[in-house]
């Protein structure tokens, strides 16, 4: 009995080898937060700066200069306009209106009448608008200077010998005894003037020839009155 006690042996328990364990290491550090980052969105918003109120008054002043400038340049358009036109119509052309019936049926009384100033150099057939004792005429050039002239006891104008033959007037052409001697020899300066309804017309006839400086122009237009 004691001899089996004695050769009971206690098993070892074998060694267990020992794998190596994960390394440990050290701790990492947290990341530091950027303070740029962890900025308030108030921070982060654009500050408004106060507009100088300097330039608030330049602004109004350079508003004020524009404006000043476009109107300075449209009363300058508009002076030079005026300028214009009352040269043109006191020197270059000139309005009449036709007072009677002398030269109808071509004009009537109440046709306004366009005329040319400057042109005094006047031509057979021309119609001129004239002055005589102070009133305005109209009337039909029919001889200039160096021509001679004579109306005759037939009623007919005689130029330089040569019986005109008008193909626009219908009437025929009384002397009116009295008043201008035939045959009458043209100025340089003069013209002779006969109105269209011939009978009854106030014209060269009853006051002579008519003097270039006595010429206002040359009709060049006319405007009907029964298109006013």
């Amino acid at each position: 009995m004691n001899d089996e006690l004695n050769t009971i042996s206690i098993p070892e328990e074998p060694d267990t080898p020992t794998s190596p364990g994960p390394t440990e290491s050290a701790p990492e550090e947290a990341p530091q937060a950027d303070p740029a980052a962890e900025a308030s969105p108030e921070e982060d918003a654009p500050v408004e700066e106060e507009e100088d109120p300097r330039k608030e008054i330049t602004k109004k002043t350079r508003k004020a200069e524009k404006r000043y400038r476009r109107f300075q340049t449209f009363a300058l358009r508009l002076l030079l306009l005026i300028v214009v036109v009352w040269v043109l119509f006191c020197y270059v052309v000139g309005f009449a209106t036709v007072d009677s019936g002398d030269m109808y049926p071509r004009l009537d009384a109440g046709d306004l009448l366009l005329f040319y100033r400057l042109d005094t150099d006047v031509r057979y057939q021309d119609i001129i608008v004239f002055t005589k004792d102070g009133k305005r005429y109209v009337g039909r050039v029919i001889a200039a200077g160096g021509d001679t002239v004579e109306i005759t006891d037939g009623e007919s104008v005689v130029v330089n010998g040569n019986t005109l033959i008008e193909s626009n007037i219908f009437y025929s052409t009384p002397r009116y005894e009295g008043f201008t001697e035939y045959p009458l020899t043209l100025g340089a300066d003069e013209c002779f003037v006969l109105a269209d309804h011939r009978q009854g017309g106030e014209d060269s006839r009853f006051f002579g020839p008519v003097k270039t400086e006595e010429i206002a122009g040359t009709v060049i237009s006319v405007l009907r009155r029964n298109n006013l």
